[in-house]
C-alpha cells in the first residue's frame, strides 16, 4: 500500500466586492482525512461556515491565510491581487504536502506541483475547506468594519455590490476602503 497523499487546497474570496481586501486561504490535509460534508462556502449558511471553520481549525494539518488590500487591488488589478494572495497563502504553509489544488487558474512562480480545477471549490473538498476559511475570516473583518461604517450595512452585504450597498455609496460616497477601480452603477 502506498504512502498517504498530503494535499493542499487554496481559494480566494472577495474578488467581486466593492469594499475591502481580497482574502485567500490554503489548507493542508491528508487526502483521506478531510472531514465529511465540507463543500463550497457559497453553498453554506453563515452558521454552517462557522461550524466547519471550527472543524477545519481542529483537523487541518496546516492553515495559512493572506490578503491583498483594496489599495493594491486599485494600484495593480484584481487578477494580480487574486494570484498574489493565493501564492502568499500557499507559501505561508509550514507543513509539507505533495500537491496543491488551485481553484480556477494557475498560480505563477509557485514551486509546487499544481492541479488547476475549474470550479474547484465545488468539486475538491480541500479547496472547499480553503474557501470556508477565507470566507469566514473575510466576513468577520467586514462585520468589524460595519461598526465604523454602519450606513453601508457591511455586516449584511460583506462589501459586495448589492443594490443597498451601491445606493449607500451614491448617498455617502466611497470610504477609504472602497475599491476605486471598481465601477459602481
Amino acid at each position: 500500500m502506498g504512502e498517504e497523499l498530503i494535499v493542499a487546497g487554496v481559494d480566494e474570496v472577495g474578488r467581486g466586492a466593492l469594499f475591502g481586501p481580497v482574502f485567500a486561504a490554503a489548507v493542508v490535509y491528508r487526502e483521506n482525512r478531510i472531514p465529511e460534508g465540507i463543500k463550497d462556502s457559497k453553498k453554506l449558511t453563515p452558521r454552517q461556515r462557522e461550524n466547519f471553520f471550527e472543524i477545519i481549525e481542529k483537523t487541518a494539518e496546516d492553515i495559512s491565510v493572506s490578503f491583498v488590500s483594496n489599495f493594491e487591488i486599485d494600484e495593480k488589478n484584481i487578477q494580480y491581487a487574486n494570484i498574489k494572495c493565493m501564492r502568499e497563502a500557499v507559501l505561508g504553509l509550514k507543513k509539507d504536502f505533495n500537491i496543491v489544488y488551485v481553484d480556477g487558474y494557475k498560480i505563477r512562480d509557485l514551486p509546487y506541483e499544481q492541479r488547476v480545477i475549474i470550479k474547484g471549490d465545488e468539486r475538491i473538498p480541500v479547496i472547499a475547506a480553503a474557501s470556508i476559511v477565507a470566507k469566514v475570516l473575510r466576513d468577520r473583518l467586514l462585520i468589524h468594519f460595519s461598526r465604523f461604517f454602519p450606513e453601508y450595512r457591511l455586516y449584511k452585504n460583506k462589501g459586495y455590490g448589492t443594490k443597498e450597498h451601491r445606493e449607500a455609496v451614491f448617498k455617502f460616497g466611497r470610504t477609504l476602503f472602497h475599491r476605486t477601480s471598481f465601477k459602481i452603477n
